[in-house]
């Protein structure tokens, strides 16, 4: 198994005056201009690092489609133009223990895993409480997901600095039992919010949440764990410290645009920015956040948001979301039946599925035909001239890459970079809409449907609040609407494109079902960019890395049947 130390240097500055007549030594003194000189003790250095690592996930780009493995081959996600990594992932007969994508993941949770526990092993003797609950947070995330994607997985809990040969795969129920005991440990012992070295450090809420999904794929085993799910959550809902978004606010509420869409724009999403439904709001924006900035480039804007740019008339602006690369599109099932009239969700600012040419002065003769898309114009067709302003017209082949609908969260426009490797803005992590769905689910798995839908209702009067004006109880749902299904479909409709769809349907073991919605099947798609070759007796769970099987000569990294 590999793991690496995190590698941590600080800076210090100093100041030093020569004088051309004094003989004081006051010249000497080290003055700190930085704040990473050594009043910033070792572990807090360390916690950061742990930040970074988080990040080096989330943002890598050598393998542009990473982030799309967690999305297509789902109920809601459908490939666009493909980078390679997440082929696999809805060609499913194609996925195997080799895939960049699975070991990658593996390889940094363990790094994580094995940088926690440096940490929570020196604060083992009368340390820093708060850094060990911060520590602990990051690895029960890690081993969440582990344990969610793969099953049994080895069982670390000391930091390790040579090579080892002999893991074992621990049974899930064991892992949990860390896992469970270091969320209690964040819960009791992180600073509430408000209260962090920064607001994106981590917080009682933050671990709270992560609860709450934690114990909710644990009930499945141990319906116990169902009524935990719902405690470790309720406290976020009920402490008074969070809103849900239900109006303009923050530098952009005189611009056209909607309160929902207010929460994802660049400059807008912390809660010292007007965001009071943010909770976890992991800080990207480049010079701005003592995380450090973007690490790698992150690739979910040039994933999510289609290449339009490929459109003559179309040239890149902060409005329409940037440069994207159309990798990943949202299934037919998003597109087309997911959403209820007049759920904000589902405006054009927030699922764009209208656009209007915004390159100055343009303006071009084309053909038309039935079915509304362009071509060529001497074909016998309607011919019309297209200018500036228009609605932009795609070609029938523009479907899989250059335009379609698209959600806007991620979309973002920095001006001193126009090709817009990376993305550039915060990445939304938890929020209080989200908490919602999972006291839902909670109180759902425990017969409590009704207040089940008092908690969806409470997500919905703020998605129709502004069609109640025209359609009064527009969006209200009762008691007997409420199961599985319903939940899993809300939760799309309220966090498509920022959960991880993949981990929340194995979690709640409905993956195999689930991809039977997604619609993008023959003829509506080309064969190559159809869901393929799902065996839910295989594919459930991810292949451990062929490599670590390899290195692990003494010890019995058993694959998962079917690899």
């Amino acid at each position: 198994m590999k793991f690496r130390n995190i590698l941590l240097t600080t800076f210090a500055a100093s100041a030093f005056v020569i004088g051309t007549t004094s003989c004081s030594d006051s010249f000497l003194d080290e003055k700190m201009y930085s704040s990473y000189g050594p009043e910033v003790s070792d572990v807090n250095a360390k916690l950061v690092g742990l930040h970074r690592q988080y990040a080096a996930i989330w943002g890598m780009s050598s393998q542009q489609g990473f982030v799309g493995c967690w999305q297509v081959g789902t109920d809601v996600g459908a490939p666009g133009d493909t980078q390679g990594v997440e082929v696999p992932f809805y060609r499913y007969q194609e996925l195997n223990a080799e895939n960049a994508g699975v070991s990658f993941l593996w390889e940094k949770l363990y790094e994580l895993i094995n940088s926690a526990n440096q940490i929570i092993a020196s604060q083992a003797e009368g340390g820093d409480a708060a850094a060990t609950a911060e520590a602990m947070f990051f690895r029960a995330y890690a081993y969440n997901m582990l344990v969610t994607l793969w099953g049994d997985v080895p069982l670390v809990t000391e930091s390790t600095s040579i090579p080892r040969t002999d893991y074992t795969r621990n049974a899930v129920a064991e892992v949990d039992g860390v896992i469970d005991s270091d969320l209690v440990y964040a819960m009791s012992n992180l600073p509430v919010v408000g209260a962090a070295k920064n607001e994106s450090r981590i917080n009682q809420d933050m671990a709270r949440q992560l609860a709450g999904e934690a114990y909710l794929r644990m009930g499945m085993r141990d319906a116990s764990y169902f009524k935990k799910a719902e405690d470790a959550v309720t406290p976020i809902i009920t402490g008074g410290k969070y809103e849900l978004i239900s109006a303009r606010y923050g530098k952009y509420a005189a611009e056209p645009g909607d309160y929902y869409h207010d929460m994802f724009r660049w400059g807008n999403q912390r809660r010292s920015q007007g965001n009071m439904e943010a909770i976890w709001t992991f800080e990207m924006e480049y010079n701005r956040d003592v995380n450090g900035g973007t690490i790698d480039n992150p690739q979910q804007r040039r994933n999510w948001v289609p290449a339009f740019h490929k459109l003559d008339g179309m040239v890149n602006a902060d409005s329409i979301g940037g440069r994207g690369n159309g990798r990943l599109r949202i299934s037919n099932f998003v597109k087309y039946g997911l959403y209820e009239k007049g759920d904000i969700r589902n405006s054009n600012y927030n699922i764009r599925r209208v656009m209007w040419y915004n390159k100055p002065g343009f303006s071009k003769e084309v053909g038309i035909d039935a079915k509304g898309f362009l071509v060529d114009k001497d074909k016998g067709v309607r011919n019309v001239t297209l200018k500036t302003g228009d609605q932009v017209i795609p070609h029938e082949g523009d479907s899989l890459n250059v335009f379609y609908p698209h959600p806007t969260k991620w979309g973002a426009y920095d001006e001193t970079d126009d090709f817009g490797y990376a993305v550039v803005k915060d990445w939304p992590v938890m929020r209080l809409g989200e908490t919602y769905l999972l006291r839902a689910e909670a109180r759902f798995r425990q017969g409590n449907t009704q207040g089940a839908a008092d908690d969806i209702n409470v997500l919905r009067d703020r998605a129709f609040k502004d069609y109640r004006a025209v359609a009064p109880g527009a969006g209200k749902v009762t008691a007997d609407q409420i199961d599985i299904d319903f939940i899993l479909d809300e939760r799309a409709r309220e966090l498509i494109s920022e959960e991880n769809r993949r981990m929340t349907l194995v979690r709640t073991n409905t993956l195999a079902e689930r991809i039977k919605l997604n619609g993008d099947v023959e003829p509506a798609a080309p064969s190559n960019k159809v869901i393929t070759g799902f065996d839910a007796n295989i594919h459930t769970l991810l292949p451990i890395p062929l490599t670590e099987i390899q290195l692990n000569k003494d010890g019995n990294l058993k694959q998962n049947p079917g690899y």
